[in-house]
């Protein structure tokens, strides 16, 4: 099972992610912030606030938002071979 070890807000919607499988890489959110738990984190000062829940282990926002780790190092990786 895939964890997330440590994100970073970059800017905009992005951040820097480090997964428990020594990957790391960049993931842009800006076309995934879809539905109504999302919508908060259009505010780029509420997107800011991302941490790294302990027992999930993946990223989350104070409103309870969160992204699986699997779908955050999808999305990593298709948009690094977009590069």
């Amino acid at each position: 099972m895939l964890h997330i070890k440590s994100a970073k807000y970059l800017s905009g919607y992005k951040l820097w992610v480090v997964f428990d499988d020594g990957t790391a890489g960049e993931v842009d959110l800006t076309n995934e912030l879809k539905g109504s738990m999302f919508e908060p984190l259009k505010d780029l000062a509420e997107f800011q606030n991302v941490s790294v829940d302990p027992e999930l282990e993946t990223v989350v926002w104070p409103n309870g938002a969160d992204l699986a780790p699997e779908f955050l190092k999808a999305l990593q990786s298709k948009q690094s071979q977009l590069c």
